[in-house]
């Protein structure tokens, strides 16, 4: 069949981002555990967000739903989860969504709107960017972790304030300073959002978090977290006190216009959160400890202490390159470019898990000691 010729500006548009280092391709592989395989080989995986590693349980896959759960796709299963993430986080509610990109997205703009004003921080995740848009309210972005900053631009009008941070940053692996951000908030009756999909069942007493973490759980006013990445199940879900819940029931588009999950993944949530959560939080930890040590060590400047341990490398090339030697080495570390991070600043995005073995752990310095020596 011939291409459409009104649409060959699409070539134009590809041409510029392979130009620029920037073309992503799909990789096809199975990931199992500390491992990956593509196309046939066997990598080290340094690039899941199954973060705590929870041993995998055994579910009913035959429970489908065809509908929204606002027509016939509310499970019972789900009133069981949602209760449990309340608990979670000393919320009277919690609301679940098919993705944590989707809650992001379906909450903030239901809580906010035109007339109100949102203080974001510039590295916060796409979802929230998208979703301040979405909201219609004034968005000022206070430079990353900047308290001066925040506090100067907390001043300007606005119906209702918002204070929109992320718990632990997914790029650069650094948590946000929320000691200081709700005591700002608080001055200024701000509404503080967290969106903790990185530090959820991760850090903090039982998992409970990042807010927990710093001793201020009781002053974030929204919780928005992901049920994919420390707990390794599927989807996303907002905890909140009963009308913040009722009002995203009512008003958020990514709950309302999509399909329910399927309860088996419903059900699979429950299963992880009930599993032996604190062994696993403490092999992480352990793992996080001796890989970032061991690349110190290398000559890598490492300043994260979370699970997420980027590779500033700078230009996305190299990145590429770096990328690239790694897996013909045994790793899977995927390179992050531009637009994901900011242009020039492109790294090697680490993550750690419960499931990397030492013998993981000490293959994987090795390597990173060769690419240290060929590339920096």
């Amino acid at each position: 069949m011939a291409l459409k010729y009104k649409l060959n500006f699409v070539d134009l548009e590809l041409a510029r981002i392979k130009k620029n280092n920037l073309h992503r391709k799909l990789q096809y592989g199975k990931a199992q555990g500390a491992h990956i395989t593509i196309k046939g080989k066997k990598l080290i995986n340094l690039s899941s967000n199954d973060y705590l590693g929870i041993p995998i349980t055994k579910i009913q896959t035959n429970q489908l739903q065809s509908s929204s759960r606002l027509v016939s796709g509310n499970d019972e299963s789900y009133k069981k989860l949602e209760r449990v993430l309340a608990k979670h986080k000393s919320q009277q509610n919690s609301l679940i969504y098919p993705t944590g990109y989707m809650a992001n997205l379906g909450s903030i703009s239901a809580i906010a709107s035109k007339g109100d004003l949102i203080l974001s921080d510039e590295l916060n995740h796409a979802s929230i960017i998208e979703s301040c848009k979405l909201s219609g309210a004034k968005i000022s972005i206070y430079k990353h972790n900047d308290m001066d900053d925040l506090e100067k631009k907390i001043k300007k009008h606005g119906k209702n304030k918002f204070v929109i941070t992320e718990g632990v940053f997914s790029m650069d692996g650094d948590v946000s300073s929320l000691k200081e951000i709700t005591e700002i908030s608080q001055k200024s009756n701000a509404i503080t959002i967290v969106d903790d999909a990185h530090g959820d069942f991760v850090i903090g007493k039982d998992g409970k978090g990042t807010p927990e973490y710093f001793n201020v759980a009781k002053k974030i006013d929204l919780y928005i977290s992901s049920l994919s990445k420390g707990l390794g199940s599927f989807g996303g879900y907002v905890a909140s006190q009963n009308n913040v819940i009722d009002l995203c029931i009512n008003k958020s588009k990514s709950f309302i216009y999509t399909s329910a999950l399927p309860s088996f993944l419903v059900q699979h949530s429950i299963k992880r959160i009930e599993s032996d959560r604190e062994t696993q939080k403490k092999k992480l930890e352990n793992n996080v400890e001796k890989l970032a040590r061991g690349l110190r060590t290398i000559g890598y400047e490492i300043k994260s202490n979370t699970q997420i341990i980027p590779i500033i490398l700078g230009s996305e090339k190299l990145a590429m390159d770096f990328g690239k030697f790694l897996s013909l080495n045994g790793i899977f570390a995927q390179p992050i470019r531009y637009p994901t991070v900011p242009k020039n600043q492109a790294r090697l995005r680490i993550s750690v898990t419960a499931w990397l073995t030492n013998s993981d752990i000490e293959k994987s310095l090795k390597i990173f000691e060769k690419a240290y020596r060929k590339f920096l």
